[in-house]
């Protein structure tokens, strides 16, 4: 596929989403808001509602790589080389973004967990394709390029998780036999362990630091001493890797 044909689809991609989830809200679709549609599915995982905001600085970074990715387009041959390493998946990322909307609100609550997982592998192809963690090439490349995924799979991340949740209750399988609190426990420090080999294997400090907004978000909206002190544990581990590996992440360029 040339990169033209890539970069078109790519802003196409782009616009979907942000249309589609403008009229999640705004209509709303099927009645109901995202975020009153989460509060159906109670589970302490979920952060606060204000912790949800984050998208806001996921998009306008990935507008910022849009327009960073389109450079060339209008002339006889475009080669940002972005394009080509990133192929099609971000196209895909897009139409899973904008499917998950539609399934969350017409309460697909299976389909919604398969999307998400698409969306989570989409992002992890352009992570490695990108070969994120490896260094950038110039700071445009680090902030306009690197930045973006690595604060969208961080969110994708806690995101995935939040869903598999909302499918258990669901079902009636919250906590499984574990029980809620130390199901959401677990899952923390599972996000933990995640934000943890992306600081040492990657050097990925924003990764990290969407894992402590997410952690700050759930402590905001609980009153369980377990799971807060869990979440400022996870916190704490996290906050410690940004220092160390914050020097080498803004030097990689």
């Amino acid at each position: 596929m040339s990169t033209r044909t890539l970069q078109i689809l790519n802003i196409i991609g782009f616009i979907l989403v942000i249309t589609l989830n403008g009229l999640a809200n705004a209509l709303p679709i099927n009645g109901r808001t995202t975020g009153e549609l989460s509060d159906l599915y109670p589970n302490l995982f979920v952060p606060a509602g204000f912790t949800f905001s984050i998208w806001g600085v996921i998009y306008l970074l990935l507008l910022g790589f849009i327009i960073y990715q389109a450079r060339g387009i209008t002339k006889a041959t475009s080669n940002p080389e972005e394009v080509q390493t990133i192929g099609i998946w971000f196209f895909i990322s897009c139409l899973a973004n904008a499917s998950w909307i539609l399934a969350w609100h017409y309460t697909q609550v299976v389909l919604s967990v398969l999307i998400m997982l698409l969306i989570l592998t989409s992002l992890i192809m352009i992570y490695r394709r990108l070969q994120i963690g490896n260094g950038a090439d110039s700071s445009k490349r680090l902030f306009l390029v690197n930045l973006p995924f690595s604060v969208y799979l961080g969110w994708i991340t806690v995101a995935t998780i939040a869903n598999v949740t909302t499918l258990l209750v669901d079902r009636d399988l919250s906590g499984f036999w574990l029980g809620e609190t130390i199901w959401t426990c677990i899952m923390i420090l599972i996000a933990t362990g995640f934000g943890i080999f992306f600081l040492i294997k990657k050097r990925d400090v924003p990764y990290a630091l969407v894992l402590i907004w997410a952690f700050y978000g759930i402590t905001a909206a609980r009153f369980n001493d377990n799971i807060i002190l869990v979440a400022y544990i996870g916190m704490a581990l996290l906050a410690v890797g940004v220092l160390f590996r914050f020097p080498r992440w803004i030097s990689t360029s």
